[in-house]
């Protein structure tokens, strides 16, 4: 009797039963235990019948500070953020995941798949952050694998010969603006534009 499992989705077909979305965070410093949460972006992947992925939904909040959280001043200077500013319109954290794993949960299921897996730029940061704010907040159905993800950072050194975002993103011949960088939303899309395009250079038989 065979033990493999036949997956309902060509998404799911390639990545095991995992549904990658890319997701980007901007902070208020590096330590995901103590400095601020301020921003989280999440794009969707999808895939036509031939297999060939693209990005799809963005779901994106502006995150109030939780209490006590760290903003370091140099962090800030990098992503022009002022945390305080009235039309930002933040939400507070548990606000921000609850939206965000609801819609991720549903597109998920939809998708035939088992787990989201986080793909990100430099993945394991975006990844500590989101998991000390679910520590934080106790926010229920988290739909993120706890440890695996997927680094566009490394996809990007063996498909373009370099890590940096700006310049694989260069390299790929995708659009990048220096005035947009540092904007979660706007990362997590080109991320997502990078990641498809390695992908789709790897076709799944």
């Amino acid at each position: 009797m065979s033990n493999s499992i036949i997956y309902n989705s060509k998404i799911a077909q390639r990545f095991r039963g995992y549904y990658p979305v890319v997701v980007d965070v901007e902070t208020g410093g590096l330590n995901a235990d103590t400095d601020a949460l301020l921003e989280i972006a999440a794009v969707t992947v999808n895939c036509d019948d031939s297999g060939v992925f693209y990005p799809a939904e963005t779901f994106q909040h502006h995150i109030e500070p939780f209490a006590g959280g760290n903003l370091n001043p140099e962090s800030l200077a990098i992503n022009k953020i002022d945390p305080h500013h009235p039309f930002r319109f933040a939400v507070s954290e548990e606000t921000a995941l609850n939206d965000i794993f609801v819609k991720l949960q549903k597109t998920r299921k939809q998708a035939g798949c088992n787990r989201c897996v986080l793909v990100g730029h430099n993945s394991w940061f975006d990844l500590s952050f989101l998991n000390a704010a679910v520590a934080r907040t106790k926010v229920k159905r988290n739909p993120f694998h706890a440890f695996t993800s997927f680094d566009t950072a490394t996809l990007g050194a063996i498909a373009y010969g370099h890590t940096v975002l700006a310049e694989a993103l260069k390299r790929a011949n995708i659009p990048f603006n220096n005035d947009e960088h540092h904007s979660a939303i706007y990362d997590a899309q080109q991320t997502a534009e990078l990641f498809c395009k390695i992908i789709n250079q790897w076709p799944w038989p």
